[in-house]
């Protein structure tokens, strides 16, 4: 799944229906692990929001936006939901469970 405004609306939706074909999916963002996705991968978006600050910081000081360097995410988090591989069927290797940011038991 991408992350798109539309696919987070619908989330719910999706993850229903890739539990009733028995699909795993890897969502984008952590609100999906949590509403009972198999696992999410993307964006930490609490530091998304801070580097956001930083930049509306430097403007409303004076900064041109196009004068300010373009960045790319830097900080990335892996959420698995036990759970949800237990119902799939699924078994979660430890070294994956090890890297996980949060383990959904």
């Amino acid at each position: 799944m991408l992350p798109d405004p539309i696919v987070l609306a619908l989330r719910r939706l999706i993850i229903e229906l890739a539990a009733k074909q028995l699909h795993p999916a890897v969502y984008p963002l952590r609100a999906f692990a949590i509403d009972g996705g198999l696992l999410s991968y993307g964006v930490y978006v609490q530091d998304q929001a801070r580097q956001s600050a930083f930049y509306v910081d430097r403007i409303l000081r004076g900064a041109r936006p196009g004068d300010l360097p373009v960045q790319a995410p830097t900080k990335f988090q892996l959420v698995i939901n036990s759970k949800t591989a237990k119902a799939l069927r699924l078994t979660v290797p430890p070294t994956l469970l090890a890297r996980a940011d949060e383990v959904i038991e």
